[in-house]
């Protein structure tokens, strides 16, 4: 069996198990979104969604965190995990926006991983969820089970990235990123993956 017969054996099988592919962070906007998934580094996306209501409250556009004091964002997300760093990254982020794209998220990878703080798996989240364009949100999760899959032997997310957009329908690959992810937290955990209970049991190189 290719590489290409498994990943699509893995969308069919994906598809059946979680219908609704949904990202798990809540959000309204372009930039809440953003926000949100620079959070999610290093944290649980349930902790960001705990965090981000009294955020947004208060800081509602890009001029709000760009003219934001840096020790007071980090009040409010401390419990986030390296939330100095974070901080200073959403302001830096919020200045950016505002002095080179109007305040307006911009829909290119290639722009939003400009912007502080992005790399490529927000970047991709934002172009998927929030544009609608093909993108490949590469996670831990996504790391582990394509790889138990026999999709990959890689460890660098962004070569990961690159072969999967090769393997995946585009139209398919941002909503197979968020099924993987829920797939990743029900059955396949990293130390002790339940294969017996997995939807890609029969297929998976891991289980064959």
């Amino acid at each position: 069996m290719t590489k290409k017969e498994i990943a699509l054996l893995a969308v069919d099988a994906l598809k059946k198990e979680f219908p609704d592919a949904i990202c798990s962070l809540t959000y309204k906007d372009p930039l809440q979104l953003l926000v949100a998934t620079r959070l999610a580094a290093q944290c649980t996306d349930a902790r960001v969604n705990m965090v981000t209501p009294a955020l947004f409250e208060k800081y509602k556009c890009a001029e709000d965190f760009a003219n934001a004091n840096v020790e007071d964002v980090e009040e409010l997300i401390k419990s986030c995990g390296l939330y100095k760093t974070k901080a200073k990254s959403l302001v830096a982020m919020g200045k950016a926006l505002t002095e080179q794209y109007n305040g307006v998220v911009p829909d290119t990878l290639e722009e939003l991983i400009k912007l502080p703080g992005i790399g490529r798996k927000t970047a991709n989240l934002v172009m998927g969820d929030i544009f609608g364009k093909p993108a490949v949100v590469v996670d831990t999760h996504c790391i582990r089970i394509t790889r138990r899959l026999g999709l990959h032997n890689e460890k660098d997310p962004k070569k990961i990235e690159f072969i999967l957009r090769d393997l995946l329908p585009p139209e398919e690959s941002n909503d197979f990123c968020h099924r993987i992810v829920l797939h990743g937290r029900k059955t396949c955990d990293a130390r002790k993956p339940k294969c017996e209970q997995c939807c890609m049991k029969d297929f998976c190189k891991k289980n064959i």
